[in-house]
C-alpha cells in the first residue's frame, strides 16, 4: 500500500510538471465553473464570472485564444438590435469595450465613427420607424436621419435612391484579436485560469450534478461547464448526447488598397448597411471593406462538419473564396459607393461563422444535462460577446437571469430539431440577414418539421399557418374571396377582415382551435405536492379542479405561467406555452436534483393534441356527443373531468382561452382526427368553424387576460403585471420568490400594468412600442390588438403608478406619429364566467 501511495504521489508531481512545462502553469483539478473555447465569448464570460469575484474560474481552449471564428470576424459592432432585449446585450457589449483598454492596459482597436441603416424603398421607411417606436423606451441612442444628414455624415455615397437612414452614433468596429486578448487580459488580473492547447477529450457527470472534465493534461472537477465552443459546438455536445443545431456558413468580405477618396476624408466614414443590397460596408484603413449576405441559393454550408465534424486540426484556417457568388452585392455596393468601382482588392476573407435555425445563439443552462451550459450559435459573436459574458456571469453568480432572453434560451429546440431542417433554416436565415422585418414575421424553410398535429392535414389548405416551436399551428382561416396567403406589412393587411369574422364566431356562435403545442407535463409521485407547492405561488388545485399558477425567481420575477390540474391524488398535469416547454422542464428538474424530490416529471407535449372548443354554443356541440352532464351546474368553470367524446376517452378542462363558454379537450394524439371530424359534424347547425390564434390574442386583449412573455416574463414581478389573485403570500409553502415579493409589496411598485384603447387608422399596436406623455418617454407597450368586439385598438402597457388612473391620455408610437391613447377600466368585455354570475345575481 505505501509502495502503491509513493509511486501515485510520483506520477502526480511528474504530471504537474508535464503540464506546467506544456501550459506555462500548475494545473488546477478542481473548478466552480470551467469554460469549453477561447473565442471571444468564452473569454467574456470567464472574465466577468473572475470579476464578479467566482473563485476556480477555468477556461480550456483546444489551440489558441480567437481560433475559430473569432480571429477573421469582420469585428462589427452595433447598438441595433430588433429584438428587445437584444438590444440591452449590443448596450453592454459597447459600453465594455468603451473601458476595457483602460481596465486592463490592453489596446482593444475600437473604431467608433457611428452607423447607418439605409432605407431606399418606402417599406424600408416603415421598417426603420418601426424600429424606431421599439427603441425610444430604451437606452440605446438611435435616430432616424435624413438623406441630408447621410450625405453629411457618407459624403460618398450615391444619393439617388436612399431615402432615409437609422443612425447609431457610437456603433463602429473592434479588432476581434485584440478584444479577445484584452479580455483574457483582464480574465487573468480577477483570477481566472486559461489553458491552452488544452483539448476537451471527454466529459462524464457525476452523481452529485458535477462535471469530469477530461483533457491530455489531467481532469478537472467542475460544479459547471459552459459550451462556448463556436462550431466545434455540436462535436462537444455529442460528447454527452445533444447534436446542438449549429452549423458554419461560409462568409465572405472584401478588403480593398487604398481609395484616394477616402484618405482625403478628415473623419473615419460611418459603417453603413444597405438593406436592399444586402450588405455592409465600413473604412479598414484608407481603404474599405464590404461584407455581403448572399441569398439562399447561392450561399454555402459547410454541412460535412454537421455530418461528419470539424477536421481536425483546424483552427485559423480559410475557405477557398468565391468572387462570383457575391458580384449581384458588389455590383449593387458600387453602385451605392461609387469609389468602389475603381478600388483594388488586397484581400477576400472567407471563414466559418455559426450559424442556428433562427441566427440567435443559443445561451444558458441545457435541459436534460445538470449544470450544462451552452454560449454557442454566435453568427455575431464580437458585438454579443461581451453582453453575453455579463448576462451569464450573473445568472450563474445569482442563479437566475438578470432579465428575460427566452428567445436565446438553448431549449427552445428540441429532438424535432433535424439536420436538413437545420440546413434548411440556416440557408434561409443567412439570406435573411437584412430581409424587411416585418412584425409576425414567418419563414418556412424547413416546414412542416415531424411535429405536426392530429388535425394538420385537415386544415394546412385552409389556414394561415405560423410556426410554434417546431409545431404548425393555424394563425387564420381562409374563406371564398378571401386575399389568401401570407402577406406580410406594417399596417392592417389581409388577415384583418378574416381574423374579425372568426372573433365574431367566437363570440355569438361557436369555434374550434388547434392548441396542442401546448407543452405539457405529467408530475407524479409521493413529493409531487410538495414539490409543486414549491415551485408555484399559487395554492395547488384539489382532484378535479385546475388554477393558473407562476413559477417565480428568487428575486420574485415571473420565470412561467402554467395552468395545472390535479387529476388523482398526487398527479397533476401542468400546461404551459409551446415556446416555453423545455425552458419551464428544466426549472422544474432543477428544482426535483437540488430538493431531493421523490417525483416523477414526464414530457407529454407530443402525446396529446389539444382541441379548444369556444363560445355560446359549445356545450350545446359537446353535448351532442357525450353522455356526460355538461351543463353549467355539473361541469364548472375550472373543472377537469374524463369523458367519452364521440366513443373515444380524453379529458375535457372548462376553461378558455377566449374568455368564452369553452373547454379544453387533451386527447389521445392518434384520436385527434377523429374527435375533430366529429365535433365539426356535430355543430354544422350551430353554425360551427374554425379560428385560429390570431382571433384569441385579441379576444384575450379584450378580456384583460395577460400573456406570458409579454405582460409577465423575467423582467417583471407579478405584483405590477396584476397577477395578485393568483399570488397567494399567505400560503404555508415557502415558494421560491416568496421573501422577495414580501419585501416588493412593503416597498411598494414604481410601475404597474395598464389598459389602453387607442386612436388608430391603418395600424395596430404590437407591443413593445413607445409611450410618450409630453414630449417623454413615460412606458411601453406589452401587446396589443384590434378589439373587434368594441372596434378599437387596445394594448396592455407599463406605466409609473402616478399614470395608471383610468382616465389618464397619454401616445403610443407606431410607424412615426404618436396616437392619442387613454388609459381605461380592464376589461374591455367581461368573460362568459362573470358574465353568467352577474346574470344570476341579478335575478336573485
Amino acid at each position: 500500500i505505501d509502495w502503491r501511495s509513493a509511486r501515485t504521489r510520483a506520477c502526480s508531481a511528474n504530471k504537474i510538471v508535464l503540464c506546467t512545462m506544456v501550459l506555462g502553469k500548475r494545473w488546477k483539478d478542481a473548478a466552480e465553473t470551467v469554460i469549453i473555447g477561447g473565442g471571444c465569448v468564452g473569454v467574456s464570460l470567464a472574465y466577468h464570472l473572475a470579476k464578479a469575484g467566482q473563485k476556480d474560474v477555468v477556461l480550456l481552449e483546444k489551440s489558441e485564444l480567437t481560433a475559430g471564428s473569432t480571429w477573421h470576424a469582420a469585428g462589427l459592432t452595433t447598438y441595433y438590435h430588433p429584438g428587445i432585449n437584444l438590444k440591452k446585450v449590443h448596450y453592454h457589449s459597447i459600453k465594455l469595450y468603451e473601458s476595457l483598454e483602460a481596465e486592463t492596459g490592453q489596446a482593444v482597436g475600437f473604431h467608433q465613427p457611428g452607423s447607418i441603416r439605409i432605407a431606399s424603398t418606402p417599406v424600408r421607411v416603415d421598417e426603420l420607424k418601426y424600429q424606431m417606436a421599439r427603441t425610444h423606451w430604451h437606452p440605446t441612442p438611435q435616430w432616424l436621419i435624413t438623406p441630408e444628414k447621410i450625405k453629411e455624415l457618407f459624403p460618398l455615397l450615391n444619393m439617388d435612391k436612399v431615402l432615409a437612414g437609422l443612425y447609431n452614433p457610437g456603433d463602429g468596429h473592434i479588432d476581434p484579436y485584440s478584444l479577445t486578448m484584452a479580455l483574457a487580459a483582464g480574465a487573468r488580473m480577477y483570477g481566472a485560469q486559461i489553458y491552452n492547447p488544452a483539448l476537451v477529450s471527454g466529459l462524464t457527470p457525476t452523481s452529485d450534478g458535477k462535471w469530469d472534465v477530461q483533457t491530455p493534461h489531467g481532469t478537472i472537477r467542475a460544479n459547471r461547464i459552459v459550451n462556448a465552443t463556436g462550431f466545434w459546438a455540436r462535436e462537444v455536445g455529442q460528447q454527452i448526447g445533444f447534436d446542438h443545431p449549429t452549423i458554419p456558413v461560409h462568409h465572405q468580405y472584401v478588403v480593398t488598397a487604398t481609395v484616394p477618396e477616402v484618405k482625403a476624408l478628415k473623419a473615419e466614414l460611418p459603417v453603413i448597411r444597405d438593406l436592399e443590397g444586402s450588405y455592409y460596408l465600413r473604412q479598414e484603413r484608407d481603404g474599405l471593406l464590404f461584407g455581403p449576405y448572399e441569398k439562399e441559393e447561392k450561399m454555402v454550408l459547410q454541412d460535412s462538419w454537421v455530418r461528419d465534424g470539424v477536421p481536425p486540426g483546424f483552427g485559423k484556417e480559410l475557405f477557398e473564396s468565391d468572387l462570383d457568388r457575391i458580384m449581384h452585392h458588389v455590383e449593387m455596393a458600387m453602385e451605392m459607393v461609387p469609389v468602389l468601382k475603381n478600388a483594388d482588392i488586397i484581400n477576400i476573407v472567407s471563414g466559418p461563422i455559426t450559424y442556428t435555425p433562427d441566427l440567435l445563439p443559443m445561451v444558458g443552462p441545457h435541459q436534460g444535462a445538470r449544470n450544462y451550459w451552452t454560449a454557442i450559435g454566435f453568427g455575431y459573436g464580437v458585438i454579443h460577446a461581451g453582453g453575453i459574458g455579463k448576462f451569464l456571469s450573473d445568472w450563474i453568480v445569482t442563479g437566475e437571469p438578470p432579465y428575460d432572453l427566452i428567445e436565446c434560451d438553448p431549449n427552445r429546440y428540441g429532438k424535432w430539431t433535424t439536420v436538413p431542417y437545420l440546413c434548411a433554416k440556416a440557408r434561409e436565415s443567412y439570406g435573411f440577414n437584412n430581409v424587411v422585418g416585418y412584425p409576425k414575421e414567418e419563414r418556412f424553410a424547413g416546414r412542416p418539421t415531424n411535429r405536426t398535429s392530429g388535425v394538420y392535414e385537415l386544415l394546412k389548405g385552409k389556414a394561415s399557418m405560423g410556426f410554434h416551436a417546431g409545431w404548425e399551428q393555424p394563425h387564420w382561416f381562409y374563406k371564398p374571396g378571401d386575399n389568401a396567403g401570407y402577406k406580410p406589412s406594417f399596417r392592417r393587411t389581409n388577415w384583418f377582415g378574416p381574423v374579425g369574422r372568426e372573433c365574431k364566431l367566437v363570440m355569438e356562435k361557436v369555434g374550434v382551435v388547434d392548441l396542442t403545442p401546448f407543452g405539457k407535463f405529467m408530475v407524479k409521485g409521493k413529493d409531487s405536492h410538495k414539490l409543486l407547492d414549491r415551485l408555484f405561488a399559487n395554492t395547488m388545485p384539489k382532484v378535479g379542479l385546475t388554477n393558473i399558477s407562476h413559477m417565480l425567481t428568487p428575486t420574485g420575477r415571473v420565470y412561467a405561467e402554467v395552468t395545472i390540474t390535479q387529476l388523482t391524488p398526487g398527479e397533476f398535469l401542468l400546461i404551459t406555452g409551446s415556446g416555453s416547454e423545455l425552458h419551464d422542464l428544466r426549472w422544474m428538474e432543477k428544482e426535483v436534483a437540488e430538493g431531493a424530490y421523490d417525483v416523477d416529471i414526464s414530457n407529454v407535449t407530443e402525446d396529446i393534441g389539444v382541441l379548444g372548443v369556444a363560445g355560446p354554443k359549445a356545450r350545446d356541440v359537446l353535448q351532442k356527443l357525450t353522455q356526460e352532464d355538461m351543463s353549467d351546474a355539473s361541469f364548472k368553470f375550472l373543472h377537469c373531468k374524463p369523458i367519452q367524446l364521440g366513443g373515444i376517452n380524453l379529458r375535457a378542462i372548462r376553461i378558455s382561452y377566449t374568455g368564452e363558454l369553452g373547454w379544453e379537450l387533451y386527447i389521445p394524439h392518434k384520436d385527434m382526427a377523429a374527435v375533430y371530424q366529429a365535433i365539426m359534424a356535430a355543430g354544422e347547425d350551430e353554425g360551427i368553424d374554425n379560428f385560429g390564434t390570431y382571433a384569441m390574442s385579441s379576444l384575450r386583449l379584450e378580456k384583460g387576460f395577460r400573456g406570458w412573455g409579454a405582460e409577465m416574463n423575467c423582467d417583471t414581478n407579478p405584483l405590477e403585471a396584476g397577477l395578485d389573485y393568483f399570488i397567494k403570500l399567505n400560503k404555508h409553502a415557502d415558494f421560491i420568490g416568496k421573501a422577495a415579493l414580501q419585501e416588493i409589496k412593503a416597498k411598494g411598485l414604481k410601475r404597474k400594468l395598464s389598459y389602453i384603447t387607442m386612436e388608430t387608422d391603418d395600424v395596430d399596436p404590437e407591443g413593445n412600442e413607445t409611450i410618450w406623455l409630453n414630449g417623454k418617454v413615460v412606458g411601453n407597450t406589452t401587446s396589443g390588438a384590434y378589439s373587434y368586439t368594441t372596434q378599437q385598438s387596445l394594448a396592455f402597457a407599463y406605466l409609473p403608478v402616478e399614470l395608471c388612473s383610468v382616465g389618464q391620455k397619454v401616445e403610443v408610437e407606431m410607424l412615426g406619429r404618436k396616437y392619442p391613447a387613454m388609459v381605461v377600466q380592464e376589461p374591455l368585455v367581461l368573460t362568459e364566467p362573470t358574465r353568467t354570475r352577474l346574470q344570476k345575481k341579478s335575478k336573485a
